[in-house]
């Protein structure tokens, strides 16, 4: 037998999966690492955490398939985007890395906007300029690090370091690249226009390359710290967002897919990027470099889920315990059971500010037209519906360029029936999700592996028949309710804003 293994590089540690060259999965397994906050707003990993994930995760997966490491056809990666890790000239981290949930380098970013206009930055890159991004994070480590600024020769992603530590090569895919506010997006090129704006050396940024590009081959010394064979071809791979795209069958343009997790975004395959005239999306480069993936993400979406079951559900959370039951189970049961509309309740899905569509940082959640007879099932179903509505702004702008006509759903939100339909009725248009859970993102990072080393002729050939699926048609009738409601929805957005600010200053003065 011959088998491709994926590293999935995620936030909260490296899940090793091995795939049967048919993409059946065989076994997984998964090492942690942890994240440092050393000041409010920081958000750090050490690279060499990764590293011990990745050597640990591999002998253990071999160890528990039964299999020898000459049936590896190939190793490629999906990981965490948008970090920042510098690196010395012997490719050994100067520092931990700032990820992408850091948020430091907003005096940076307001430098950035001082030498170039946002509209121009959008027109090249397909993103807004943001301290999220690999760019503004480094000009922060050039401010305030300057030893470590002079001893930097290379800025990697996490996949990037990885991939040096297996074959020594310092190299990079277009789908991270997307990520650091420095690549042209069309042009498939570092940017010399930003990179002189925003004096950054060329010379520190990787060599470029698609994504099923092969790296090199496993050296001698990583062979010994990962138990794989020596000589083994490691296909670059792509960042987590790219790989989930490509593992959720999306993998031609006029499709599309929604990960509903703690956050949640929804992204379509396109053959060019596409730019909303508002900024509310944004553009990564797919798997297939023929390809881009358009997106929008929200902050909370089953976060805020989890959020009005953890506040306002204990009598459901004991009645689940004493049953045996998982909670959201016994919520979902009285959601289905309450009409679409929730009575005419609304809720603001904003816990944690808003990327797309709003890319509003003060803005907060809010439960709009509560009344006596509001309960628990339609408060949970209104947390569904906002979500859902805040994702529909999403797809109708990304469906205004790219012309959609599939939609899968991904993430723990597939999972059962409820919030599927929902968001199949909300949005007027089937959604389809998986019959069986799938790991999207190691799977999207297999497939490039097996493309990368001409297992398949293409990502088409390589997703046919990969899973059974299972379709969600939009209600009629549901569909007319939330035709009703989703301008509302957005007119509570719209007519809060200076109620937002208020607050914000509030919550500023109060700490």
């Amino acid at each position: 037998m011959a088998y491709l293994l994926a590293h999935d590089l995620g936030t909260s540690g490296n899940k090793a999966v091995l795939y049967s060259e048919t993409g059946i999965l065989i076994a997984s397994c998964l090492q942690t690492y942890s994240t440092q906050y050393p000041h409010d707003g920081w958000v750090e990993q050490d690279a060499k955490d990764w590293w011990k994930a990745v050597c640990k995760s591999t002998k253990q997966l071999l160890e528990t398939a039964r299999i020898a490491p000459a049936e590896v056809m190939a190793i490629s990666f999906s990981a965490q985007m948008m970090g920042c890790l510098p690196v010395d000239q012997a490719g050994i981290p100067l520092r931990p890395m700032i990820t992408w949930a850091d948020t430091r380098a907003s005096r940076q970013e307001n430098w950035m906007l001082e030498r170039t206009s946002m509209d121009r930055v959008y027109a090249v890159t397909g993103h807004r300029v943001s301290a999220s991004y690999a760019a503004a994070k480094f000009l922060w480590i050039r401010e305030n690090e300057p030893e470590v600024f002079k001893k930097t020769a290379h800025m990697l992603q996490a996949k990037d370091y990885v991939i040096y530590r297996m074959t020594g090569q310092i190299v990079t895919d277009y789908s991270d690249a997307s990520g650091t506010n420095l690549f042209d997006i069309r042009e498939k090129r570092w940017s010399q226009e930003l990179l002189n704006a925003w004096e950054i050396p060329a010379s520190i940024l990787p060599e470029l390359h698609p994504s099923t590009d092969i790296a090199g081959t496993i050296t001698q010394r990583a062979a010994l710290e990962t138990g794989l064979l020596e000589g083994t071809p490691v296909v670059i791979g792509g960042g987590d967002g790219s790989c989930a795209c490509v593992g959720a069958g999306v993998v031609q343009d006029k499709h599309a897919y929604c990960v509903l997790g703690s956050s949640s975004w929804i992204s379509a395959a396109s053959r060019e990027p596409v730019f909303d005239p508002k900024k509310r999306t944004f553009n990564w480069v797919h798997l297939d470099p023929c390809l881009y993936t358009p997106c929008g993400t929200m902050q909370a979406a089953g976060y805020s889920y989890r959020w009005f079951c953890n506040t306002l559900c204990d009598a459901e959370k004991q009645q689940a315990q004493e049953n045996e039951k998982n909670v959201y189970d016994i919520l979902n049961e009285r959601v289905k059971h309450t009409p679409a509309g929730a009575g005419g309740l609304l809720y603001l899905p904003y816990l944690l500010g808003e990327r797309s569509p709003r890319w509003d940082s003060k803005v907060r959640g809010a439960f709009l037209g509560l009344s006596v007879t509001t309960g628990k099932a339609e408060m949970a179903r209104a947390v569904m519906e906002g979500v859902g509505m805040n994702l529909y702004v999403i797809l109708q702008a990304l469906k205004t360029q790219v012309p959609i006509n599939r939609l899968a759903l991904i993430g723990g939100g597939a999972q059962g029936d409820v919030w599927p339909q929902i968001l199949a009725d909300i949005w007027g248009m089937p959604v389809e999700t998986a019959v069986h859970s799938i790991e999207a993102t190691s799977m999207g990072a297999a497939i490039c592996a097996g493309v990368g080393i001409g297992l398949y002729r293409s990502f088409r050939e390589a997703f046919v028949a990969r899973m059974e699926t299972r379709i969600f048609n939009p209600d009629r009738q549901a569909n007319a309710v939330y035709r009703k409601l989703c301008p509302l929805f957005e007119q509570a957005y719209e007519s809060l804003g200076k109620v937002s600010d208020g607050l914000a200053l509030f919550r500023e003065s109060a700490e």
